[in-house]
């Protein structure tokens, strides 16, 4: 004699598998808001050159970030032939002596986050839990930085809905 076979895993009535989905849904998404900072930055008038309570090595890490736009992205890259973000930053900071991480990841593990970016710092983007992409603040909301593949490095304003969503924070290695 056969016995009745009954299984955990019958699917669910249409009704019940749309409502679960929805919960699901608006938990990603409740989960996905809940970890973006808000941006703050905090500008001085002028141009750099007339800016007098910036550090001489801010000063230096934009004029190398200014120097280096149009320059190509290169994964990897840390020259004037090419670079990627980090690679930006990276030489960036160089040119005024101060020695940061490599990747975005390391540069934002590494640094010291601040509440509000002032010309000069770093600003770090990505999703979820970790950082893809790094930024310098250059004041006017508006950031130096390298896009990607098949790109150059260029100034992108900080307005965009974009960056608002995948803002992750700021740190600010130079004085």
């Amino acid at each position: 004699m056969l016995l009745p076979v009954t299984c955990p895993c019958l699917p669910l009535r249409p009704l019940k598998r749309l409502r679960d989905l929805s919960l699901l849904i608006a938990m990603l998404w409740l989960t996905g808001c809940a970890g973006t900072p808000e941006m703050h930055t905090s500008d001085m008038a002028g141009p750099i050159s007339e800016q007098q309570d910036l550090s001489i090595e801010r000063v230096l890490v934009m004029n190398y970030a200014r120097d280096a736009l149009g320059t190509p992205y290169q994964y990897g890259g840390t020259t004037p032939s090419g670079m990627d973000c980090s690679g930006l930053t990276q030489a960036s900071f160089l040119a005024a002596g101060i020695d940061i991480p490599r990747t975005s990841q390391q540069q934002f593990d590494g640094l010291d986050r601040i509440d509000r970016a002032r010309p000069g710092d770093l600003m770090f983007f990505g999703s979820g839990g970790s950082v893809s992409h790094v930024g310098i603040y250059m004041g006017n909301n508006q950031m130096i930085h390298a896009p990607g593949s098949g790109r150059q490095v260029t100034l992108a304003g900080l307005d965009n809905r974009y960056w608002r969503s995948h803002y992750r924070g700021a740190a600010a290695p130079a004085p």
